[in-house]
């Protein structure tokens, strides 16, 4: 069976963005971490504000506790970090630079994926 140009394209894209995982950069995340890492990326993308009280009240990302520790976790491995906020109660949650540099390869690994047929 012959694949289709648009999943040679997924599957390249997979290949080389697989690459990018091995290179010295950002400590792994789990796949919770992962999840919450998309979310605050897509609030980001949209200049929403997200704060840690937002995320802990997502249910379906997991019980308050278990999302706090994953920040924590992601925090420490530098992908996140924390802004101060009007009330001082709250902090914002953005994504690093290195985190944002990560997501630029993603994206280059995506064109050139798609450049290669």
């Amino acid at each position: 069976m012959k694949k289709s140009l648009s999943a040679d394209i997924y599957l390249r894209f997979l290949q080389l963005a697989e690459s990018i995982r091995g290179l010295p950069a950002l400590p792994l995340l789990d796949p919770q971490e992962e999840r919450l890492l998309e979310q605050i990326a897509k609030a980001g993308t949209r200049q929403e504000r997200l704060c840690v009280r937002d995320l802990m009240a997502q249910r379906e990302m997991g019980s308050p506790a278990t999302i706090h520790s994953r920040l924590k976790s992601m925090r420490q491995k530098g992908w996140i970090q924390l802004a101060d906020t009007e009330d001082t109660r709250r902090k914002q949650i953005e994504l690093s630079p290195d985190a944002h540099k990560h997501f630029e390869k993603l994206s280059q690994c995506i064109v050139d994926a798609a450049a290669e047929r």
